[in-house]
């Protein structure tokens, strides 16, 4: 009796992640604004505006895209997996994804978005090269590389170890 009721209270408390998951869309919320405050300084200033620092601006909206995705990614796979399924009304709303990414997929995709923010982190570092110090310049290229030498390793072992108990 005790066990039973134990077993269901760990097993409701999964919900305490659903205002976590719910707060998660704060966030892209704040990322939206942030996109048009920068798209709108960039539209007021592209007469003026010099090509460095409209690549520098494009990839930072670029940036902001990439976070959005990974928030949207890991709210609603997180939700799915940990809490409960979302149930979406017609077929042709429901992301052809959802509901496919377990726990080690997530962490993939997740590692391989940092990847990629810190990729165009790192350009946008390199076209501002001539502004920073050689030491700093090394230490955004060490960062970087760490990122994409731990995404590559999660891969591996997610290979190694879970690979046999997926469908294809």
């Amino acid at each position: 009796m005790l066990e039973k009721s134990i077993e269901r209270l760990l097993f409701a408390s999964r919900w305490l992640l659903a205002p976590l998951y719910l707060g998660l869309s704060l966030a892209l919320v704040a990322l939206g604004v942030k996109f048009f405050q920068e798209a709108a300084h960039l539209i007021s200033h592209v007469l003026t505006v010099g090509e460095a620092d409209l690549v520098l601006t494009a990839l930072a909206l670029i940036d902001i895209v990439l976070v959005g995705g990974l928030i949207v990614m890991v709210m609603f796979s997180g939700y799915e997996n940990f809490v409960s399924r979302i149930d979406v009304e017609g077929s042709d709303k429901a992301l052809n994804w959802l509901g496919k990414l377990d726990a080690g997929t997530l962490k993939l995709k997740v590692a391989a978005s940092i990847v990629a923010i810190s990729s165009i982190h790192l350009l946008r570092v390199f076209l501002n090269a001539q502004q920073i110090d050689n030491d700093k310049l090394l230490w955004y290229v060490v960062l970087h590389l760490t990122f994409v030498v731990s995404a590559l390793l999660l891969g591996v072992l997610d290979r190694i170890a879970f690979a046999s108990h997926r469908e294809h």
